[in-house]
């Protein structure tokens, strides 16, 4: 009966910005003016350009705005041209893109808006070099090594895995959890490890699961700690960005491609079908090693990054509302606020899933490249891959 309510909430709220959307879509008033009308354009808010940013890469990470000034944790730039050599400062020195420092810019949308430049040769957050008048320089060409917040969060996630994980790991060497109860942290990550070795190593493995039970738990907590801090508001998403995806992607594939054995190339090359259908097969059959580790990659993002656009979604719902009406914008924003509570519930839960998933079709992946896992690993894998897709 809840959960009847729940859906029935959800199509009413649906409803209804569909409704207001469109009317405001149909009933646009003409601007007096040409320049009044850019004037309100730039005052107006931008939904996808503020999800864009929040779940895209920067130079910092904000937090906030208090008094008009920007709260935020700048990150190191890191810099080649060719007539000015390395160059290595704070992102803060551009102060959001406002100001010229060393002979560089970090351009933004206000500014390639203000002075026209080509959308061809303007990317947003993209550090160039600027000639004697401020302007872009194409003809300085700039290497951009800078540490963006999506690769200082991993980096972050790692160190915190490796601390959390020597801790536990000191505390079995003391004997702790051996000769005694396990206490504390160890408490907790004990469950979770005995669950990755009985559930995604031993069902999927067999008696080679100890082989890969290094690279499966430091898969599953690296991602389960990228997905967790990705929730802290403020921080990056850094597994909403396919790049981090794509990086364990490969990763997985490269220990699935040194698992495998004559059999697994064998039923490539000679495939047990008619003869006539084997050049047939031959491009499937190929096409499927790469379609494994693509599965992962594309999964995990699609998983991380709708959810986070889910919840901006609901939240810049509020502000909509509130513009076109202030009651209607405080009247909508208890259940807009409710919603988004409830998906980023939902995100934790969602953060242990797509760990879980990964983990475990990388060991059903590799199962299948066993001696004989492409066929005698059809059954059990084949059933474990439909369970977690």
């Amino acid at each position: 009966m809840a959960l009847r309510c729940f859906k029935s909430i959800l199509v009413a709220a649906f409803s209804l910005s569909s409704l207001f959307f469109f009317n405001v879509c149909m009933a646009q008033p003409p601007a007096p003016n040409a320049g009044a009308e850019e004037a309100n354009d730039k005052g107006k808010l931008d939904p996808a350009k503020l999800i864009l940013e929040h779940v895209g890469d920067a130079h910092e990470f904000h937090f906030f705005t208090l008094n008009k000034k920007p709260v935020t944790i700048p990150l190191p730039v890191i810099v080649y041209s060719s007539g000015k050599g390395w160059s290595v400062f704070m992102s803060s020195k551009f102060e959001e893109g406002n100001t010229v420092y060393n002979g560089y810019r970090l351009l933004n949308e206000e500014y390639a808006q203000e002075h026209h430049l080509d959308e061809k040769v303007f990317k947003t957050a993209k550090i160039y070099a600027v000639d004697a008048n401020g302007a872009p320089d194409p003809s300085v060409s700039v290497i951009d090594l800078s540490l963006g917040r999506n690769a200082a969060q991993a980096l972050v996630a790692g160190i915190l895995l490796i601390l959390l994980k020597r801790s536990v790991a000191g505390r079995y060497k003391k004997g702790e959890g051996i000769k005694t109860a396990p206490t504390g942290f160890q408490n907790a990550v004990e469950p979770v490890i005995a669950f990755v070795r009985d559930e995604v190593g031993k069902s999927n493995l067999g008696d080679k699961y100890e082989k890969y039970m290094p690279f499966l738990l430091t898969v599953f907590f690296f991602i389960l700690i990228n997905n967790l801090v990705g929730l802290v508001p403020g921080t990056a998403n850094v597994t909403g960005n396919i790049a981090f995806t794509g990086a364990m992607g490969v990763l997985s594939f490269i220990v699935i491609m040194f698992s495998t054995g004559k059999h697994y190339w064998g039923h490539i090359v000679n495939p047990p079908v008619p003869i006539g259908v084997k050049p047939i097969m031959w491009p499937v059959e190929i096409m499927g090693i790469f379609t494994k580790p693509f599965a992962l990659i594309i999964r995990l993002f699609a998983n991380m990054i709708s959810g986070h656009v889910i919840i901006l979604s609901f939240i810049i719902l509020i502000f909509i509302f509130g513009a076109m009406n202030t009651a209607l914008g405080w009247g909508t924003s208890p259940l807009f606020v409710a919603l988004s509570i409830f998906i980023y519930l939902i995100e934790i839960l969602v953060a242990f899933i797509q760990s879980y998933i990964f983990a475990n079709l990388t060991a059903v992946f590799i199962a299948q490249a066993f001696e004989g896992g492409h066929e005698e690993g059809h059954g059990h894998g084949h059933a474990t891959e439909s369970v977690a897709i």
